[in-house]
């Protein structure tokens, strides 16, 4: 049998914080534990956001850390083609469509719709796309693309639900309400997720699980707060024909306040511990591990 193989998966969009440290050296532990193997992925497809200098942190720190792993280092920059096919797949289903409103004109649908009553949000409490593109025809499309206006690629998720029925996970740590074992999926949460843009032929959703299938990953170790999203990638994996992980999520390390640590927070930045003299063994000690 393969050994397992787990993966860190962090955007150079800024330095790492305690909360990284926690799931960087979760995963490296499980690694060791199993005789598993450890991969490093760069999420840097927001080029507008990712930077050179961020992505050197990243490898410092974790070197600081006393985490190994694999090389080469997949860069998802680096792999453009592979979600191109994917989305092609997608399209080819007839699951995927262009939609071309502004983020602005999508909160006035939105707001729209909110004068008449409550308007559905996402698990991440977002406004559920209002599906306007949907009543464009194929020649109306085809002349806004061609005329070069900017769009997003949306899943048409009640399409993609009625060809993917009954989608559940493995969940081997704990979602935010005690989740465990089988989880059935509810990715129509999510609403008509994007999965690409004109500029960008990717998104989070889609890349990740393109990624984790051509990396093999078996055990997918991250936050509680991608515990809902995996109803979204999962029914992707299914449309893809990709193999099935099974998902630990764990516990989020939060600031004084009890929020989400973000990388703008400098207080939890692994860099300033270390210049204020922290070890890696007070960085286990912080994040609970001991």
């Amino acid at each position: 049998m393969a050994p397992p193989v787990f993966r860190f998966a962090p955007s150079p969009n800024g330095f790492l914080h305690l909360g990284h440290a926690y799931s960087a050296l979760l995963n490296f532990d499980r690694a060791r534990e199993c005789g598993g193997r450890l991969l490093l992925r760069i999420e840097d497809i927001d080029a507008t956001r990712c930077r050179p200098e961020f992505e050197t942190a990243i490898y410092e720190d974790l070197a600081w850390l006393g985490i190994a792993w694999e090389t080469p280092v997949r860069r998802q920059s680096e792999h453009l083609a592979d979600y191109r096919a994917a989305l092609e797949k997608l399209s080819v289903l007839g699951l995927v469509y262009p939609a071309f409103e502004s983020r602005a004109e999508i909160a006035r649908l939105v707001a729209a719709r909110e004068a008449a009553g409550p308007w559905p949000r996402d698990p991440d409490g977002a406004p559920l796309y209002p599906s306007e593109a949907t009543s464009l025809s194929a020649d109306e499309r085809s002349r806004l693309i061609a005329s070069g206006a900017p769009y997003a690629l949306r899943l048409d998720m009640a399409a993609a639900c009625r060809h993917a029925p009954g989608v559940s996970w493995n969940e081997l740590g704990e979602g935010p309400d005690g989740e465990r074992g089988v989880v059935p999926a509810r990715p129509e949460a999510w609403g008509d997720v994007v999965l690409a843009r004109k500029e960008t032929p990717t998104s989070y959703h889609l890349s990740v699980v393109v990624d984790d299938a051509l990396q093999g990953a078996s055990e997918i170790v991250r936050g509680q707060d991608l515990f809902y999203a995996t109803a979204v990638h999962r029914l992707l994996q299914v449309l893809l024909g990709l193999p099935e992980p099974a998902y630990r999520h764990h516990r989020l390390i939060r600031d004084e306040a009890g929020r989400k640590l973000s990388k703008s927070g400098r207080s939890t930045g692994l860099r300033e511990s270390r210049a204020a003299g922290l070890t890696p063994a007070a960085i286990r000690r912080l994040v609970g591990l001991g």
